[in-house]
């Protein structure tokens, strides 16, 4: 297998506290999202209002600070600009 880099990830979505059955999203990154899709999308389908700087962090390819849950184990999941899904658990 081979990666196609950072810049071909669509979203990503991290799970802080993993419990080897399914994914719990804490966190969800949008690195290919313009101004008016990811979240400025949903936010203009919900009519919710979100903060500016939030956007941009979560446009990212970093995950924001966060605390292990009490299973210790976090999973990531990846979504390329193809629709190709990758699953990757860690044990912390």
């Amino acid at each position: 297998m081979e990666s196609g880099g950072k810049s071909q990830i669509a979203v990503w979505m991290l799970d802080t506290d993993h419990d080897n059955r399914s994914l719990f999203s804490s966190q969800i990154f949008f690195p290919m999202s313009g101004a008016n899709e990811g979240w400025g999308s949903l936010a203009e389908s919900l009519r919710a209002e979100i903060d500016e700087e939030n956007i941009e962090a979560f446009r990212g390819t970093v995950s924001l600070p966060f605390a292990p849950g009490t299973r210790r184990q976090v999973a990531v999941k990846i979504v390329d600009d193809r629709g190709i899904e990758s699953l990757k658990i860690v044990r912390l």
